[in-house]
């Protein structure tokens, strides 16, 4: 049994309303004179970009600016960003966007730092040393890549997810503007918003730290749940159970999508130093088979994952239910955690969000190779609080069929 345990923070958050007008003044304090801005089409065509460029340049800072930037992006992407921009002399990377846009500044920031390909740093705690400093600006309230030590990419040779973690990724600033969320549209809101609830429910009912199945000796960069995630958990669910309906009907809700953001952020705390478990192992071959959203197959898989977990977790289940809004006074242990399983469920039928594999493509026949794909995620699922197994896995995508 293990009696410690570790929590990674980027280097600091500037959360409020405004709070991107600073990134001047952030840029200058970190020493950046010439900096690279990672972003995708939609917010250059949106405006954000020229507004971002105008703030540094206000502050004197040159700008580089990469706009290529794609959903689920591939590797063969993040190779081309380099190519392009390696000769530019960059001393900074801010990453402006969703997840994929920060997964793209991460790899640039590392790659301009240490050179090689990104398959060189696939894996765990791969990367020699500190990075390019990076600056990280979400226009989405679920990813929480800014402030987590992970790039995701798509290996489109092997067709799988392939992903690069290790604390030197970490943005050294997570600029946190929830008015940046204002003009998401509704379907983007809600699988984002899905994929925070999820980072927040996986890291609260994770393995605890104490019963983590490792060495000894290992290092690692998930440490499963304690008391510091529990609580950060705690309040993310909390926040994204109360505004996620509200920022999705009424998207220029500032107080849902302050909440949403919040909640968002606070989940990322949890989650980076936690770790996840079935739901997001799961995702990653079930993404590469339909290249649906990381944000829609997360939420999608979450509550058949709870039900999974259930026996286990009757305890923190319900006390999700509770933090949903849920009513369990007089209920058995049993019943009161089916409320918890059961409130995920309604919230994602109110918003509308996308509840069953087969309408992304997947068939009964694509199970027992997704589950054995699945299996091969040991990172996360060594996280889950029930020992996963291909029969159980195989269990919860039937369930979600």
């Amino acid at each position: 049994m293990r009696n410690a345990f570790g929590f990674a923070i980027a280097g600091e958050m500037v959360f409020g309303n405004g709070s991107v007008n600073k990134l001047g003044s952030i840029v200058k304090k970190l020493g950046g004179s010439r900096v690279l801005v990672v972003t995708d089409p939609g917010l250059a065509k949106a405006g954000l970009l020229a507004t971002v460029e105008g703030l540094l340049k206000d502050a004197g800072v040159g700008v580089v600016s990469y706009d290529r930037a794609e959903p689920e992006p591939r590797v063969a992407r993040a190779v081309e960003g380099y190519q392009e921009v390696k000769g530019e002399k960059c001393d900074l990377v801010v990453g402006l966007g969703g997840g994929s846009s920060m997964d793209i500044a991460k790899t640039l920031a590392l790659l301009l730092t240490h050179g090689g390909e990104p398959a060189d740093y696939f894996g765990e705690s791969k990367v020699p040393g500190p990075v390019l400093p990076l600056v990280a600006i979400p226009t989405t309230a679920g990813t929480g890549s800014e402030i987590t030590p992970s790039a995701v990419l798509t290996d489109e040779v092997n067709n799988v997810k392939v992903g690069i973690s290790d604390n030197y990724l970490r943005p050294r600033v997570a600029l946190v503007d929830p008015l940046l969320t204002l003009e998401l549209p509704p379907a983007i809101t809600a699988s984002t918003g899905m994929d925070a609830l999820c980072h927040a429910v996986e890291a609260f009912t994770g393995i605890d730290y104490r019963y983590l199945p490792i060495k000894p000796d290992e290092e690692v960069l998930y440490h499963g749940s304690n008391q510091l995630t529990n609580t950060l958990a705690r309040e993310a669910i909390r926040l994204i159970g109360g505004s996620l309906r509200t920022a999705v009907d009424q998207g220029r809700n500032v107080e849902a999508r302050h909440d949403m953001a919040l909640g968002s952020v606070t989940a990322a705390l949890a989650y980076s130093n936690s770790g996840v478990g079935a739901a997001h192992a799961l995702a990653y071959p079930v993404g590469a088979l339909t290249h649906a959203p990381h944000g829609v197959l997360c939420g999608l898989l979450l509550p058949h994952v709870m039900q999974y977990n259930l026996p286990v977790r009757m305890e923190k289940l319900a006390e999700i239910a509770v933090l949903l809004g849920e009513n369990t006074a007089g209920l058995s242990r049993q019943e009161a955690a089916q409320k918890g399983v059961d409130a995920v469920k309604s919230l994602i039928r109110d918003i509308k969000m996308t509840s069953r594999l087969r309408d992304l493509g997947v068939t009964g026949e694509d199970i027992p190779g997704l589950a054995e794909k699945t299996m091969g995620v040991t990172r996360l699922l060594r996280n889950n609080p029930r020992r996963a197994s291909v029969e159980g896995m195989a269990e919860i995508l039937t369930s979600a069929l």
